[in-house]
């Protein structure tokens, strides 16, 4: 097998929810950002199925910007799968409101 040398990470900070206050190191994806949605699964003591704790990535603006590189960090989404992150591709059908008709593009 060949080596790929050191995968590259960046300690992330997250705000809000469970994990507030903590940085914790992420991995960096093929264009040098972490991604876009970090999901924390958490075991149910019960012995249920693990609940998911869902972050967002977010611009970090700390003073002045270091050349060109974009700093981030995760913010806490109570909604998590349910607010909305899904892709929508040009041919997707448009979402469904409440009385299961879709969104009117008239105004």
């Amino acid at each position: 097998m060949a080596d790929t040398g050191a995968v590259k990470s960046e300690d992330t900070p997250f705000e809000g929810g469970p994990m507030d206050g903590r940085v914790l190191p992420v991995l960096l994806g093929a264009t040098g950002h972490p991604p876009k949605t970090y999901r924390i699964p958490v075991p149910d003591p019960a012995g249920g199925p693990p609940a998911v704790l869902v972050y967002r990535r977010v611009p970090r603006q700390e003073g002045r910007p270091v050349g060109l590189r974009n700093r981030w960090k995760y913010t806490y989404d109570p909604l998590g799968d349910q607010g909305g992150g899904r892709l929508r591709w040009p041919w997707s059908k448009p979402r469904a409101t409440p009385d299961g008709k879709p969104d009117d593009t008239h105004g």
